[in-house]
């Protein structure tokens, strides 16, 4: 993968009205991220949808659940094609509103970690 790429995966999330005792409810349209605490670029994008309720953060660290979600995309998603054949686990990843896979933030509407701010998961510094 190349410096400056990240990986995201995200989830679509639907629009649904239903009645029960003659209530609306209404989901809204998010985009899940799966990310680790421990990630610097998973932390870089966690500090960009802050109090934004059009994004759901998801730390694939914290409960195996997260874990095996985020695996069961990864697994079967030729969008991690790349981040697998370099050894990258592919986070933090987005799943669009309309269901596509990517591996850009600016696709999911947030800015990429600049690679001059140092840190990443991967030994040669190029992304987790």
């Amino acid at each position: 993968m190349p410096p400056g790429n990240r990986l995201w995966v995200t989830r679509l999330f639907f629009r649904e009205e239903s009645a029960y005792e003659g209530q609306h409810k209404l989901k809204t349209t998010m985009i899940k991220i799966y990310g680790m605490e421990t990630c610097p670029d998973c932390t870089y994008v966690e500090e960009q949808v802050k109090g934004n309720s059009a994004y759901e953060i998801v730390d694939i660290g914290r409960q195996v659940k997260n874990l095996k979600a985020f695996l069961r995309l990864r697994d079967h998603n030729p969008a991690f094609a790349e981040a697998k054949r370099v050894g990258a686990v592919g986070i933090p990843c987005f799943v669009l509103e309309d269901g596509t896979v990517t591996l850009t933030p600016e696709e999911a509407g947030l800015r990429s970690r600049p690679v001059a701010d140092g840190a990443a998961c991967n030994l040669d510094g190029s992304g987790c």
